[in-house]
């Protein structure tokens, strides 16, 4: 993503690389978490109303860039509000942190990568949950797994989302912490991560071992490349979809193994649903979507 035009690298050049692209980073992530805080209440309402268009509206709603988004639907799921094939269709259309850093590579090769990468999760995810709704039923949840007057869905940083309007807290105070406190912590999270992992890796490249050596071993495990990405997005954290972006804009993997790496990560959505402790629900979700995931990815290997 950075680094192509230095001439003389040194350690100096690629932490400074690092720091000016997670900056980007930083104020992409932020504006767009600002604007969704107004929204997120409205989102969790949406996918536990919605019934019959649960997957469509569960696929359009992953694909926003907020990682709450997962954790939300699995609370959802547990409270018997939406279907094993809504909460697939919002992880696998979900891609996190990673869109943020897709976006703001402005390079003319893979401009297009986060346009094709919406697109074909989105349509990807709204066919995968109304198949898995109709293939099987016996997964759809006909009563709570958890006492739904006592857990309110929760955003990624931990706060709860209220889905009744009346419920929300009033003041500035209220209003500085939801829209600015929780965007701006989750913005610098994501800068941290965007400039870890992007120094070590050019640091890896360019410095280490090498871009030749890189690329051929690229190259070697072409087709192992979507296997080897979903297994890195099974990792539960934003830093696993910072990484697969990373390493698509920077051409060390192919659009297909990215794709299947961020179909099958899903942020902390999975840990939501293996903390309270319902492991049979959890690893049927999390197999679900690594299968279909993995899938996606190999059939748009060669793009």
């Amino acid at each position: 993503m950075f680094l192509h035009e230095v001439t003389q690298l040194t350690y100096g050049s690629v932490l400074l690389d690092a720091l000016i692209d997670s900056l980007k980073v930083f104020a992409f992530a932020f504006l767009i978490y600002f604007l969704l805080s107004f929204f997120e209440d409205k989102l969790a309402r949406l996918l536990s109303r919605s019934k019959r268009l649960s997957p469509v509206f569960g696929s359009l709603a992953g694909a926003i860039p907020q990682c709450g988004v997962p954790v939300v639907a699995s609370d959802l799921y547990l409270q018997g509000k939406i279907t094993a094939g809504t909460l697939v269709a919002v992880f696998l259309s979900c891609s996190d942190e990673a869109l943020p850093v897709l976006f703001s590579d402005f390079s003319n090769e893979r401009f297009w990568y986060p346009y094709a990468l919406l697109a074909i999760k989105i349509i990807f995810g709204i066919m995968a949950g109304y198949l898995l709704d109709l293939f099987f039923r016996s997964h759809r949840i006909d009563k709570p797994l958890i006492d739904p007057s006592f857990e309110h869905p929760h955003g990624c940083c931990g706060h709860e989302i209220h889905l009744e309007e009346a419920e929300k807290e009033k003041g500035w105070k209220a209003f500085l912490k939801e829209h600015l406190a929780h965007p701006l912590l989750h913005s610098l999270k994501i800068f941290v991560y965007s400039f870890i992992i992007s120094a070590f890796f050019s640091m890896l490249v360019y410095l280490w071992v090498g871009e030749d050596n890189v690329a051929s071993f690229v190259a070697s495990n072409y087709y192992l490349s979507p296997l080897l990405s979903a297994l890195v997005g099974l990792i539960p954290s934003c830093a696993s979809s910072l990484l697969l972006a990373e390493l698509a804009t920077e051409g060390i993997i192919p659009f297909g193994a990215m794709l299947a790496g961020l179909a099958v990560n899903a942020g902390l959505g999975p840990i939501s649903l293996f903390r309270k402790g319902h492991l049979k629900e959890a690893a049927f979700i999390y197999s679900s979507t690594f299968v279909l995931g993995l899938a996606v990815g190999y059939a748009f290997i060669w793009i």
